[in-house]
């Protein structure tokens, strides 16, 4: 006959009129207190920045953060928020890189996972493959892709040539630099995304596949009907770590362009305009205030899409 165990909660300070009130709210309270000291140093380091940058962008602090600055109010926000030459376009960019290589990542980490999914031969040596430009870093990848890219000596331009295909300007165009830019980023984080959703194939049950199988469905249709419904709080999970991180990119674009994203700021996103705006012209309230606005935005992306993964839950 199976027995049911229960759970034991751990022992309570036995009450007595000589035991202290405040050790029985400590004992009753002791695992928030012993993660207390780490939650206030994390706060902290969240806090105060977010504060500062909060301050400077009421203000017309440039020069220096350390500088006499007047308190300006508004004044920055609304500068930035009307200014369509640099910002609006950064903005999109910024959409733009996020969502087209968020698109890429997601689907070939998928059939990347879903070709890791089942043993072959030969299977470690794949993973390893696939897994290696994980291990470079962002910068050491943009300078590498850079060289490839080059027009003039790069890799890239001569393997065209092979087919006949003329040289193409990759980082150097105006318009080829930014899907350039979202080609190495898709590139190197495909293979997070893979093994996330690998790791998610891995932990589904065989029953339901195996259900389908004998009812008749396809390949397709096991895929569409029971692998990704089972698969979809992964998925979700995948998509929020890579779209907050695709969103604050700024070491390929940098690695890769330079200042200002460039000659005509074709891959000036709002991380590399708030970066020139603080190092290389040293407006800082006015680079606080894209900085917070950026802030925001991000802070409603992890919002829209955590309600995502509640409504994949359900």
């Amino acid at each position: 006959m199976a027995t049911i165990t229960t759970t034991k909660k751990p022992p309570r300070v036995p009450e007595t009129p000589e035991t202290p009130a405040w050790v029985l709210w400590v004992n009753d309270h002791r695992k928030w207190l012993f993660a207390a000291p780490a939650m206030v140093f994390v706060a902290a380091l969240l806090v105060f920045p977010l504060a500062w940058t909060g301050y400077l962008s009421l203000t017309d602090a440039e020069g220096s953060v350390r500088a006499d600055s007047d308190f300006v109010g508004l004044r920055n926000y609304v500068d930035v928020l009307t200014d369509v030459e640099r910002f609006w376009p950064a903005v999109g960019r910024t959409a733009t890189f996020t969502v087209a290589a968020l698109a890429f990542e997601v689907v070939l980490g998928m059939a990347i996972a879903l070709l890791l999914w089942r043993p072959f031969k030969g299977e470690r040596w794949v993973r390893v493959a696939i897994l290696m430009p994980l291990v470079a870093t962002p910068v050491a990848v943009g300078m590498m892709w850079r060289l490839i890219f080059d027009p003039n000596i790069g890799m890239a331009n001569q393997v065209l040539g092979w087919f006949g295909i003329g040289p193409q300007p990759w980082l150097a165009g105006q318009h080829s630099a930014l899907p350039t830019t979202i080609f190495i980023d898709v590139w190197q984080w495909t293979p997070m995304v893979a093994l996330i959703l690998l790791a998610g194939l891995t932990s589904l049950s065989e029953e339901p596949q195996e259900a389908a199988r004998i009812d008749g469905a396809s390949t397709w249709q096991r895929f569409r009907h029971v692998t990704l419904p089972l698969l979809m709080p992964t998925l979700t999970v995948a998509v929020l770590l890579r779209g907050i991180d695709a969103l604050k990119t700024f070491d390929i674009l940098y690695a890769t362009k330079g200042r200002g994203g460039g000659s005509f700021h074709e891959v000036e996103t709002l991380n590399v305009y708030a970066y020139g705006l603080s190092f290389d012209y040293n407006e800082y309230g006015v680079s606080s205030t894209v900085l917070i606005i950026f802030f925001l935005i991000i802070i409603g992306a992890m919002w829209a899409l955590t309600a995502r993964r509640k409504e994949a839950r359900r």
